[in-house]
């Protein structure tokens, strides 16, 4: 005679087996590596000068943050829909020459301080939106390939950027320093409008159709223009978008050297494009998480502050750099082993 085995109960104090493999998911994920390799590079540093955790070094982190976020925030809407942006660098010293120039302008006819920074301000993004149609026009109706066509608009822009400023500062203005140098605990003014822009475009990425419909641009274009997506029309306001945001990042360089100048920015688009790697968006596009470029924004800046910090030539600033990305890139590549195999 048989008999019938009744499956015994798990117990309520083990946790579930799905619990621990998003536990162990996590653990293992891209974010939480690159979580403890923040806090071990921070340690080093501290460790090699206790004045490193100090409030003013603390701050000087903050504000090249805010630097350099925007651009990758930039290039990370560009990489996700499949494309990528290498003119974001020259577009801020051309917009902050540009913007200068207005500047100087208004105050030569006694506009106002802060009506002068407001119309430098939207020149600066105005500037920026017209070498991301450049580009969208480019790519969409030459149909260059995205990294042609950006870097005939670098070049463009680091040669207008010279040929206005005469190889030199616009617009000299201390005072616009100083403001931004002004602010609360170890936040500016100028920083906190940045992380304020840096977490609604975070949104915007991740719980908007505008954000799915990037993902699912640059994941498939095809299957996304079958689905009823504009996919032309997408990719040129992403270009735009870009084009914006690197403007108003040269609006921010201008506060910070007290004026517009053709070096301004220029490289920042390879420092953007290590940021974004690092963080874990892929550069075929789709995929990529905005916690991810903080992060990766984060180890870059700790690491060249840093280095300069303790004293060591900023020539080793590239080779570190070098040496994240290959990290990164080993990342990205075993976690795409691991999900096939799976």
């Amino acid at each position: 005679m048989s008999t019938v085995e009744t499956p015994v109960a798990p117990s309520d104090d083990a946790p579930p087996l799905s619990q621990l493999r998003r536990l162990a998911a996590f653990a293992t994920s891209q974010q939480a590596i690159l979580f403890l390799v923040l806090v071990a590079v921070m340690c080093f540093f501290d460790f090699q000068n206790a004045r490193f955790f100090g409030t003013s070094e603390f701050g000087n982190l903050i504000v090249d943050f805010s630097t350099a976020i925007l651009i990758a925030v930039a290039e990370m809407y560009v990489i996700t829909s499949g494309g990528i942006d290498l003119s974001v660098g020259s577009t801020i010293a051309f917009s902050g020459v540009i913007g200068a120039y207005a500047m100087q302008f208004l105050e030569n006819h006694h506009f106002g301080e802060f009506g002068s920074l407001l119309v430098g301000t939207i020149a600066c993004a105005g500037v920026g939106a017209l070498v991301g149609l450049i580009n969208a026009l480019l790519i969409t109706k030459a149909r260059l390939v995205p990294f042609v066509a950006t870097l005939v608009t670098l070049s463009m822009g680091e040669g207008l950027a010279l040929v206005f400023s005469k190889g030199g500062t616009v617009g000299y203005d201390p005072g616009a320093a100083v403001w931004s140098a002004t602010g609360f605990w170890v936040f500016t003014w100028l920083s906190v409008i940045v992380l304020v822009i840096t977490a609604i475009s975070g949104i915007v990425l991740h719980f908007t159709r505008y954000g799915r419909y990037n993902f699912a641009i640059g994941s498939n274009p095809f299957a996304a223009r079958a689905a009823g997506i504009n996919v032309n029309l997408h990719v040129a306001s992403v270009y735009v978008l870009s084009g914006v945001l690197a403007g108003l990042n040269g609006m921010i360089w201008y506060f910070q050297s007290s004026g517009g100048a053709p070096q301004n920015g220029i490289g920042l688009e390879l420092e953007a494009i290590a940021a974004v790697v690092i963080g874990g968006v892929s550069l075929t596009g789709g995929v990529g998480r905005f916690s991810g470029i903080i992060l990766g924004v984060a180890i870059l800046t700790v690491v060249h502050d840093g280095l300069t910090f303790i004293n060591v030539a900023t020539t080793w600033n590239e080779v570190v750099v070098a040496a994240f990305i290959a990290l990164a890139a080993v990342l990205q590549s075993l976690g795409s082993g691991a999900r096939k195999r799976t």
